[in-house]
C-alpha cells in the first residue's frame, strides 16, 4: 500500500514537472504559447500507449498508476484501463508520448465517442507546425516555400480553433483539415521555417483568414465560393502558371462503370446499370460545377466536389477534367490536385525557386491580406 501511494505521489510530481518543461521549453522560448487540440485517432476499439516515463491522470486530475506500454479499450461508459473505467485519461511522456507506435509531443487525451475511442493530442501550436511540415510538403523544398507553408498552416489552425472553441478538438489530423502524424518526421529545416515565422498569421480587415491551400491548382486557383458557396474576397482565384512545371500536374485515371455504380450506391445514390457519365457546367475558373451520370433509373446530377468525394479524392484529383466512356470504362483526363482554393503548394515551390520571398508568395495567393505577428497575450 505504501509503495502504491508513493508511486501515485511521484506520478503527480512528474505531471507538474512535465507541464513546467512544456511551458518553458527552449524551443518555444520566443514563440507564442498558443496551444492546439488535434484528433489523431477516432472511433478506435483499442489504443496502445507507450513511451519513456509515461504518466497518466484521470478526469479529476488525480494520478493513475501505469506501467507502459498499456492498452486502453473502449467501454460502455468510458475508456477502460486494467479493468477500470474512466471518463477520460490523459497521458504524457518524458519527451513524447507514443500512440499506436507514433510519437507525439504534448499530451494525449483519451475519451469515448459514440463510435469508439477518440485520442486528442494537445500541444503547443509551434510544435504542431514543426511536425506538420513534412506531412504537407517536403522541408527540403526552398526555405521560402517552407516558411509560406508554416504561416498558412498556423493561420488555418488558429481560424479552426476559434471556430471550434466548444468542441472536443480543433482539428483533425487528416486531409479533412491538415495532415499531421506527430513528431517523428520533424527536422531542422521544418523547425527553422516555423521559428523564423514564429507567431505570424495572415489577416484580412484585422481578422485571421480561412487559409485554405491545396497541392496543385493546374494553372488557375479556384474561387472559394465555387467550392463552399462562401465568397471570400482574398480567395477569388488567381492565375498560376508556376505549378505547371510539375510533371504530375496532368493526370489520367480509368474507372469501370460498375465500380462507379458500386461507389455511388454505397454513398446513397439511387442508380442502377450506369451506362454513361459526362461533364456538366463549368464555373468561371474552368472547373466542373456538376457531373451527369446516366443509368436505367434516369440521370443523376452530382456536384463536382461531391463526385470527387464519392469516387475518391485520390482517384479524381480535381474537378478540372474531361471524361469519355469506352468499353465499360470512364476515362478521365485532368489537371491539378485538390480543391484548388488558396495557396498552390507546387506553385509556391516554383515561386520560391524563382527567388520570391515567402511574404511575396503569400500576398500573391491571398491578395489583400496582411501578415501579422500574434501577441503573447492574445
Amino acid at each position: 500500500m505504501r509503495k502504491l501511494l508513493l508511486r501515485i505521489l511521484l506520478t503527480g510530481i512528474l505531471v507538474g514537472l512535465f507541464q513546467l518543461i512544456t511551458i518553458f521549453s527552449e524551443s518555444d522560448a520566443a514563440a507564442p504559447s498558443e496551444t492546439i487540440r488535434v484528433a489523431i485517432v477516432k472511433n478506435a476499439s483499442a489504443v496502445t500507449v507507450s513511451g519513456d516515463g509515461v504518466i497518466a491522470t484521470r478526469e479529476n486530475g488525480s494520478a493513475v498508476a501505469v506501467n507502459a506500454p498499456v492498452t486502453v479499450r473502449s467501454g460502455r461508459d468510458g475508456v477502460i484501463l486494467d479493468g477500470t473505467s474512466y471518463r477520460r485519461l490523459t497521458f504524457a511522456g518524458a519527451s513524447a508520448i507514443q500512440i499506436n507506435g507514433k510519437p507525439y509531443r504534448g499530451v494525449a487525451e483519451l475519451s469515448m465517442s459514440d463510435k469508439g475511442i477518440v485520442v486528442v493530442n494537445e500541444l503547443l501550436l509551434e510544435e504542431y507546425l514543426v511536425g506538420l511540415i513534412n506531412c504537407e510538403i517536403s522541408s527540403a523544398w526552398p526555405i521560402e516555400a517552407v516558411k509560406a507553408q508554416a504561416v498558412i498552416a498556423r493561420t488555418y489552425a488558429l481560424h479552426r480553433r476559434d471556430a471550434r472553441k466548444s468542441s472536443l478538438y480543433h482539428l483533425e489530423s487528416s486531409v479533412m483539415d491538415q495532415v499531421y502524424e506527430g513528431c517523428e518526421i520533424e527536422d531542422s529545416r521544418a523547425h527553422r521555417a516555423v521559428s523564423e515565422t514564429a507567431g505570424e498569421v495572415l489577416v484580412y480587415n484585422g481578422s485571421i483568414i480561412q487559409a485554405f491551400y491545396h497541392s496543385n491548382c493546374g494553372g488557375k486557383t479556384e474561387a472559394a465560393e465555387n467550392v463552399w458557396g462562401a465568397r471570400l474576397p482574398y480567395m477569388m482565384g488567381v492565375d498560376c502558371l508556376y505549378c505547371l512545371t510539375n510533371p504530375t500536374t496532368a493526370w489520367e485515371q480509368k474507372v469501370s462503370l460498375q465500380e462507379m455504380e458500386d461507389k455511388l450506391r454505397a454513398a446513397g445514390h439511387r442508380v442502377a446499370g450506369v451506362s454513361d457519365i459526362r461533364p456538366g457546367v463549368r464555373n468561371s475558373r474552368g472547373r466542373l460545377k456538376n457531373i451527369v451520370i446516366s443509368s436505367s433509373r434516369g440521370e443523376t446530377v452530382l456536384g463536382g466536389d461531391q463526385f470527387r468525394k464519392v469516387i475518391g479524392y485520390g482517384v479524381i484529383k480535381s474537378t478540372n477534367f474531361t471524361v469519355t466512356v469506352k468499353n465499360g470504362e470512364a476515362q478521365f483526363a485532368g489537371f491539378g490536385n485538390g480543391h484548388g482554393v488558396g495557396l498552390c503548394q507546387w506553385g509556391s515551390k516554383q515561386r520560391a525557386l524563382d527567388g520570391f520571398l515567402y511574404t511575396e508568395i503569400l500576398s500573391y495567393y491571398y491578395p489583400g491580406t496582411e501578415l501579422k505577428k500574434l501577441l503573447e497575450d492574445r
